[in-house]
């Protein structure tokens, strides 16, 4: 799937690896990441299948930098992607769920500890939505009026994002409250 991601911002400008990286680092972080290795790793085969097309872009004092651009081929695998459905509810894995799961000897004040520490994270995480996330996105709307209707699409991730959070505090709340009670 990384291959979509990527497909997906170079159908927006040409890009280097290092560049999609950080354009993912600030749009789609939340939901979809990868490590720059990763991302190397799929432009090149990428390439090989004929979805993007690389050139050198000379910088001074600097090995040349490699700029890929999407081909008639990635837009057309692009879109046919986007137009498949999702037909099967996804199970993400979640760390703190399954040390839960198992934490039934373990004394409250470690457990409540973590839950915290969690709280406290999930709590960071919002915070950067209505900031970095919802600014890149005003920026490039207020920039690009021609993207308005993918900026649109990417409040709606960013908003996703932001409830998804405050539902996992509300949870997170009311299971500091029943442990405190309970044990």
């Amino acid at each position: 799937m990384l291959r979509f991601a990527l497909l997906g911002f170079l159908q927006y400008e040409p890009k280097t690896g290092y560049d999609l990286k950080q354009t993912m680092d600030k749009s789609t972080n939340h939901f979809w990441h990868a490590k720059q290795s990763q991302i190397y790793s799929t432009l090149k085969k990428m390439e090989a299948d004929g979805l993007v097309v690389s050139h050198p872009e000379p910088q001074e004092n600097r090995p040349d930098r490699k700029v890929y651009t999407i081909t008639d081929s990635g837009k057309s695998a692009m879109q046919s992607w986007l137009q498949q459905p999702v037909t099967k509810l996804e199970t993400p894995k979640q760390l703190l769920l399954l040390k839960l799961f198992f934490s039934g000897n373990i004394q409250k004040e470690a457990i409540v500890t973590q839950l915290r520490l969690q709280r406290n994270l999930h709590e960071q995480q919002i915070n950067l939505y209505k900031t970095e996330s919802s600014d890149f996105i005003n920026q490039v709307s207020s920039s690009f009026p021609e993207l308005n209707r993918d900026t649109f699409m990417w409040e709606a991730t960013r908003r996703f994002g932001e409830r998804f959070e405050r539902m996992y505090m509300d949870w997170l709340d009311e299971t500091i409250g029943m442990i405190e009670k309970e044990f």
